[in-house]
């Protein structure tokens, strides 16, 4: 008696609404991003203040400075001291210039940990300064208690 083999046709499934969920996961997962945790570092904690209010419009070309508690001043992940922060400020004053702005349009925003000394913080605005810079704003957490 023959036998005959019968060819098993693999059953394939349609990936289309798989490869759908996934990009609506993505979609989601992108709006509800919190933006203004980008501009945090891990080794700045900021101090607590019950007079805090938002920015009334969005800072417009912002160098954001982050004061550690010992003083270091991290620029775009670079760690400078307040001695060596000009070479950071330079850089940023340049991609500035290059966008047919002045060193008055920036706005520097400080970063400083709550144990920070006020002088320390001080210093780092005297620097700015020397470097045209006009415009600064410091950030605090809101004081909920």
């Amino acid at each position: 008696m023959r036998v005959k083999s019968k060819k098993v046709d693999l059953a394939e499934g349609d990936l289309t609404p798989m490869i759908d969920m996934v990009f609506q996961l993505i979609a989601f997962f992108m709006v509800l991003i919190n933006f203004a945790q980008t501009e945090a570092n891990d080794r700045v904690v900021l101090p607590k203040s019950v007079l805090v209010k938002p920015p009334e419009e969005a800072l417009q070309f912002p160098i954001v400075l982050h004061v550690t508690q010992d003083g270091e001043v991290i620029l775009g992940g670079e760690g400078f001291t307040v001695d060596t922060l000009r070479i950071g400020l330079n850089r940023e004053l340049a991609v500035i210039r290059a966008e047919g702005k002045s060193p008055a349009d920036a706005n520097v925003v400080i970063r400083a940990h709550k144990n920070t000394p006020a002088g320390d913080v001080q210093e780092v605005i005297r620097v700015a300064q020397d470097q045209e810079l006009e415009r600064f704003a410091l950030r605090v957490k809101e004081d909920r208690s």
